[in-house]
Parts: C-alpha cells; sequence; structure tokens
C-alpha cells in the first residue's frame, strides 16, 4: 500500500512528504510566534504556506499527468484510468475515486491556506490570525497524512497491466462531472477558514465581533460554492441517472445538506452578534458544527459505510476520519467551556417581534431541520451495527417532517426582512406586510386557476408569493434610494438570495406534487399523445466503440425536434447505463427514458414519459443564489456598527477588512 510506482509515484510521494513536513513547520512555526510573540519566526508563516501549496500543486499535476499518460504502474490509474476513456473524463477521473477525492481535497486546502496566509501578511503581528494559521496548518497536515497514508493515490499497481476500466459510468457521460465535485470541495474546505478563526479567538480569549467581521467574506464564499455544488449535484442526478428526480434523501447527498444548513443558520445568526453582539455561543457552535460535518460527511462518503451510488468502496480511512471528528469535537467543545466566562452576551431579545427575534426563531428551526437530516441519515447506520440488521429511512420520513419546517421558514424569510432591530409595533408590522401579504393572495389564487390542489403544495405556493414579496419590497426600495447600486451589499444581495430560495421551494413543490408520467409503446410512423403532448418514434439505432455500446430511440416530440433517450452498456465495467433526454421548458420539462427491453433496429420502443412542472426554475433560482452570495460579498451603502468590538482587541486592519 505505501510503495510508489515508478518515477510519477515516487514524485507523488515526495511532494506529499514535503506536504507534511510544510505543514508540521507552519503549525510549529505559527503557534509558536504566537504564544511567544516573535514577529521573525511570525515572518516565516507565509513561507511555509507557499511551500504546502506548491507541493499540493505538484502532487496534483503528478496525478494528472499520470492520468493522461496512462500510467499504469500505479493501482490507482489501473483503478480509473483506461485507454479509451475520452480527454475530458480521464482529467475528471482524478477526482473519481477515493484517493484522488482525498489529493484534490488536499490541493484546495493548501490553496485556502496561501490565500489566507497572503490576505494576513501585513497582519501577522497578530496573535489571533497565527493561532488561526496554525489551526489550518494542523487540518492540512492531517489531510496530507491521510493522503500520504492510508488514502495514497501513488501506490504501486500490478506488473504487467496496460489498460483499465475507466471511471464509474456514472461518472464519465455528463459534463457536470468537471464541475460539481470541485465546487462542493470549495464549500466544504472553505469552512476551514472561520472555523481555524473561530478556535483562534477561543485561544487567545479575543471572542468578541472582530473575528467574525474579518471572516464574513471568506464564510460567505464558502457557502456559496457549497450551494452551487449542491444545485449541480441535483441538475447531475437529474440529468444522469434517469429516475426524473432532483433529491432523493440519498445519504451522502444528505452529508452535503447538512453543514449548509448550520453555514445557512451561522449566516443569519451572525447578523445579531454583530449588531447586538447577542448569540456568541451559538455562532461558534454553528461554525463547529459545520466543519464537524464537513469531515462526518467525508467519513460517511468514503469509508464505505453507505450503499450509495455516490459513495466510494471500502476504505481504511473511516478511522482515522471518525478519529478526527471526535478530537475537532471534543477540542472545540472544551475550549467554549474553557471560555464561558467571555461568551456572555453584553444584549438581549427585548421582543419576539424583532429581526434578532426572527433570527433566533430562524436558527431553532434549521438546528431542527439539521437534526431530522442527521438522524435519517446517522441511526440505519448505528442501528446495523448495534443491533446487525439493515432499516431503511426513506422519503417519506424526510418529506412529512421536512415539509413543514420549508413552509414555515418561507413565512419567516416573509416577516424577518421587514422587522426593525429591538421591537416592532403592530401598526409598522401591518403597514411594512401589506403588499407582501397581496403577493401571496395573488400567488394562491393563481396557483388555483392554473389547476394546483393540495394542501401542502397550494401553501407552499402561498408562503413563497409572501416572501417573494417582502424580498421583492426591499430591493425596490434599495433600487428607488441608489438605483443598481443599491443591489450591492450583504442585506440586499441576501434579498437576491431569497428571492432564489423561494423559487427554488416553488419550483421543488410544483415538481413534486404535480409530476405525472405514463409508459408508452411508439411506433415508427405513429403518434401517441400523453398529457397535452405528442410522441413520434423516428428509429432505434445502436452505436458502439471499443468503450461503450449504446442504443438510442430518437422521438419527435410535438412535432419538433427529436430527442433520444438510450440504454448504454460500458463494455470494460460491464454496467449498463440509462441517459434521458429532456426537452426543457419554463413551464414544464418533458423528461423521456429508454425502457428494456430494447431491440437495436427495432421499428418499436418502450419509452417512458415524465412531464415535470416548472423544473428549470430549479436552475434559475440557483442561478439567483450565486448572484445575490457575490452581491452581498462586496460592501454596499456603509453603516456604521453598533456591536460591541473593544472587548475582543482585534488589529483594526483585521477588523477593516
Amino acid at each position: 500500500m505505501f510503495a510508489a510506482g515508478g518515477i510519477n509515484g515516487a514524485l507523488g510521494r515526495a511532494l506529499l512528504l514535503i506536504g507534511i513536513v510544510g505543514s508540521l513547520f507552519g503549525a510549529v512555526a505559527a503557534i509558536t510566534s504566537a504564544r511567544q510573540r516573535d514577529q521573525a519566526v511570525a515572518k516565516l508563516v507565509p513561507r511555509f504556506a507557499m511551500l504546502v501549496f506548491g507541493a499540493s500543486v505538484g502532487a496534483f499535476a503528478v496525478m494528472e499527468w499520470a492520468m493522461i499518460t496512462r500510467d499504469y504502474s500505479l493501482a490507482y490509474v489501473q483503478k480509473v484510468g483506461s485507454n479509451s476513456t475520452p480527454a475530458l473524463y480521464n482529467f475528471a477521473a482524478v477526482w473519481s475515486a477515493l484517493e484522488g477525492s482525498i489529493l484534490m481535497w488536499v490541493l484546495i486546502l493548501a490553496g485556502y491556506t496561501l490565500a489566507v496566509a497572503y490576505w494576513l501578511r501585513k497582519k501577522m503581528d497578530d496573535v489571533l490570525s497565527r493561532y488561526a494559521l496554525g489551526v489550518m496548518f494542523i487540518v492540512s497536515l492531517f489531510f496530507f497524512v491521510l493522503s500520504f497514508g492510508p488514502a495514497n493515490p501513488f501506490g504501486a499497481g500490478a506488473p504487467g497491466v496496460f489498460d483499465g476500466p475507466g471511471p464509474n459510468p456514472l461518472l464519465q457521460n455528463h459534463l457536470l462531472v468537471m464541475f460539481h465535485p470541485p465546487l462542493l470541495y470549495l464549500g466544504y474546505v472553505g469552512m476551514t477558514v472561520p472555523f481555524a478563526f473561530a478556535i483562534a479567538a477561543l485561544i487567545t480569549g479575543r471572542v468578541g465581533e472582530g473575528w467574525l467581521l474579518a471572516t464574513r467574506r471568506w464564510t460567505l464564499f464558502a457557502w456559496g460554492f457549497l450551494t452551487l455544488g449542491i444545485i449541480l449535484g441535483s441538475w447531475w442526478s437529474y440529468e444522469v441517472l434517469g429516475w426524473s428526480g432532483v433529491w432523493a434523501w440519498d445519504p451522502v447527498e444528505n452529508a452535503s445538506l447538512l453543514p449548509w444548513i448550520t453555514a445557512t443558520a451561522y449566516i443569519h445568526s451572525v447578523l445579531v452578534q454583530e449588531r447586538r453582539g447577542m448569540l456568541r455561543v451559538w455562532n461558534l457552535s454553528l461554525l463547529v458544527a459545520t466543519f464537524s460535518l464537513t469531515i462526518l460527511g467525508t467519513f460517511l462518503t468514503r469509508s464505505g459505510v453507505l450503499n450509495s451510488v455516490h459513495a466510494f468502496s471500502e476504505s481504511p480511512i473511516g478511522p482515522w476520519l471518525l478519529a478526527f471528528f471526535a478530537v475537532i469535537v471534543v477540542v472545540s467543545v472544551g475550549l467554549i467551556g474553557w471560555r464561558g466566562d467571555r461568551l456572555h452576551s453584553p444584549g438581549s431579545i427585548d421582543s419576539p417581534l424583532s429581526r434578532e427575534g426572527a433570527f433566533l426563531a430562524n436558527n431553532v428551526l434549521f438546528s431542527v431541520f439539521a437534526f431530522v437530516v442527521l438522524l435519517g441519515t446517522v441511526f440505519p447506520l448505528v442501528v446495523e451495527a448495534l443491533q446487525d440488521r439493515t432499516i431503511i429511512v426513506g422519503e417519506p420520513f424526510f418529506d412529512r417532517l421536512t415539509i413543514p419546517i420549508g413552509i414555515t421558514m418561507l413565512t419567516i424569510m416573509a416577516i424577518a426582512p421587514v422587522l426593525p432591530w429591538r421591537k416592532a409595533s403592530q401598526e409598522l408590522l401591518s403597514t411594512r406586510l401589506f403588499w407582501p401579504a397581496w403577493c401571496g393572495v395573488l400567488a394562491l389564487a393563481g396557483s388555483v386557476l392554473v389547476g394546483a390542489t393540495g394542501f401542502a403544495p397550494l401553501l407552499t405556493f402561498a408562503m413563497g408569493g409572501f416572501a417573494a414579496g417582502s424580498a421583492l419590497r426591499q430591493v425596490v426600495l434599495a433600487t428607488r434610494r441608489q438605483g443598481l447600486r443599491g443591489l450591492v451589499g450583504r442585506a440586499n444581495g441576501g434579498m437576491i438570495v431569497h428571492l432564489g430560495v423561494i423559487i427554488i421551494s416553488v419550483a421543488l413543490a410544483a415538481s413534486n406534487s404535480f409530476t405525472h408520467s405514463q409508459e408508452l409503446n411508439l411506433e415508427v410512423g405513429k403518434v401517441a399523445s400523453f398529457s397535452g403532448h405528442t410522441f413520434e418514434l423516428v428509429e432505434v439505432v445502436e452505436e458502439k466503440t471499443e468503450r461503450v455500446f449504446s442504443v438510442k430511440a430518437r422521438v419527435i416530440v410535438d412535432g419538433g425536434k427529436a430527442y433520444a433517450p438510450a440504454i448504454t452498456r460500458y463494455l470494460k465495467q460491464g454496467m449498463t447505463v440509462g441517459t434521458p433526454s429532456v426537452r426543457t421548458g419554463l413551464a414544464s420539462d418533458v423528461y423521456l427514458t429508454l425502457e428494456p427491453p430494447i431491440r437495436p433496429g427495432s421499428d418499436t420502443a418502450r419509452i417512458k414519459v415524465f412531464i415535470k412542472p416548472m423544473l428549470l426554475w430549479l436552475w434559475i433560482g440557483g442561478g439567483l443564489m450565486a448572484l445575490g452570495t457575490v452581491l452581498a460579498a462586496f460592501p454596499g451603502r456603509r453603516r456604521k456598527p453598533t456591536a460591541p468590538t473593544s472587548d475582543d482587541g482585534v488589529d483594526d486592519l483585521l477588523v477593516k477588512s
């Protein structure tokens, strides 16, 4: 397992070893300089960050070169490489299995460490900055060791191998494999930055609001990357897996959703601490939970404990990740308990009808949401470990518990933006909620007019309209005062994000509640009808290459373009994959799959048709969330902070950045 294969293997292992040494010395230099106030040692910290980044880039480049040149002396290339894999998917094959995915984690973490070190290069006289970098180096050290040892991608393969099976077929039939995993990793790994500053604040006792201000953009961008990764993962599921859905509450999907939930709660909750100096323990706990859940999610997806289309096979890294997870939780909780006397909030909630009251209610809902998802994901594993029996927690459990939470969140999203800090009068609320409430009424009426039924979907549409009206009210007021410049800034960028969330919520409610499907036995030259659409089979054709044997049915939809759902057998893996074909529209998608049995050259084919209302709006909503994240990251109209910051002693330069 630890032997290196050929020149690439030896070079890759050497670079990983340099990364281990650089991370170790970087951590020692950062922590020692912080403890001893040694400026000379502190100046070495960015150099170690550069060394670690260079080693990670080099190791990743060596792995890519080995994959591109088909260096079958490496066991990893034997596992996921292939002479017939197209160049695009061969490049992405590096992160298609366990060892390569950990190597990509190392690369991204080293990039974040270097970026933070560069950002702090003129602030290395600040003790908090040094401790934060020390924490990042320690995390980096763990993942370098993981890649060097139990998840070694540079191990020697069996002799005499000149070809491989290639990556999983599901990871080589859609372009999104190039973007979905890296974006998820940018989100996952990016949460290391605010976590490191939180631990540094606890170590130094400087637990006021300064470190929050310093890490706001880092947190926001990491959350944005994670959001995009989840959205693109849903798109990949829709376009690749052939079941017509976007979210199945698969345990590995849940593993990415959990840190997103806690990070979203933190992004909201931190506003209360910045404004009123409240919820300090809560915010620290949310950051610890977010980072811990990224490690737990990595354990779930890479240890082999889950049977999932997303999960990797059984591997030896499970105990390592569990031990690291336990260390993070124990150390973090211990530090929070140690600094408990300094974490008392100077403010308190004056009224439930206030913005801070709404944020607190929002946080409670997010916590319940996270608990439900975590329970449904982990409980089957606990039962299997303790009782040696298998149980399945499926969609009904999650839908029954999360739909009421989601609708309640939409209600809070409608009310919170119009609430002032401290206390709101009923007269003020009635004035500010007048037009948003009418938007909700109109959304409900419109839904009924187009034929929507069912209590939960109609309530979702009504609350979605209510929340959208509230967000649009804020956006209109901002642009009326400042023009398009008014959209820039955390508050109004956040409203754009809210609009994206609302659109996604409504689209999910529509597609989940009103999808209808039918299997059609089509014959060449004959037109079949379903749900107001016509379908005509043109031909059934086969395509055979060294890599795949594919059968496609060309079907004309509504007398226009021909679509080609297919069934493809990947010859080297011996795996058969169905590939849907989708006609996308603003009102609905027409989703086609080819059903077995298949007969190449036949004049008949069995096609399953799904009519999916409003599916396109999921991706539009995701785009709005990405746009809102970017707008929220840049400063808008400046407002004087009211939260006390003098108790944390953070350097002025750190706070202003």
